[in-house]
């Protein structure tokens, strides 16, 4: 019989060749990394994915591997504003060749959606979101919405 200490040193997710691992994203956020990354299924990408995996650091934490693709800073930038404690890794032949922490950007634009529909940007203007990044939210320069909670709900993907 396996003890419970020795289960959270077995490998849950094999090693991929070639791609990227999310680590450290809070438990039940992998399902929206994957939607930042336009991952449905359909594609045939070969995609990992560990859901509440026991963390010292966070208590449970999901981790997404997806082989094959290194994410553009853009990306990085969005899955930082739903997984700031995030880390992300760059695996080539096996091996980690680089490996960081999301860094929250200053502002972000063209991916999120304001939730205030007096907004410029929610009428037929040609106007691209843009937000600025706080500690707790994000604030729309357009209108000054500020969005603190859910902020997954209001991501263009």
């Amino acid at each position: 019989m396996t003890d419970a200490a020795d289960v959270d040193h077995e490998l849950r997710v094999s090693k991929i060749r070639n791609g990227t691992v999310i680590d450290h994203v809070a438990g039940g956020g992998a399902l929206t990394v994957l939607a930042i990354l336009g991952i449905d299924g359909s594609t045939g990408a070969v995609v990992s994915v560990g859901m509440n995996v026991p963390s010292d650091r966070l208590g449970r934490k999901d981790v997404v591997k997806v082989e094959d693709r290194e994410l553009s800073q853009e990306e990085v930038d969005v899955i930082s504003l739903i997984a700031p404690a995030a880390t992300i890794n760059i695996v080539r032949e096996y091996d980690v060749v680089e490996k960081h922490r999301v860094e929250r950007p200053g502002t972000v634009e063209g991916v999120l959606s304001c939730p205030n529909h007096s907004c410029i940007t929610a009428a037929a203007e040609p106007v691209t979101s843009r937000f600025a990044v706080l500690d707790d939210g994000v604030r729309c320069v357009y209108c000054e919405t500020i969005v603190r909670e859910d902020l997954a709900a209001y991501i263009d993907v």
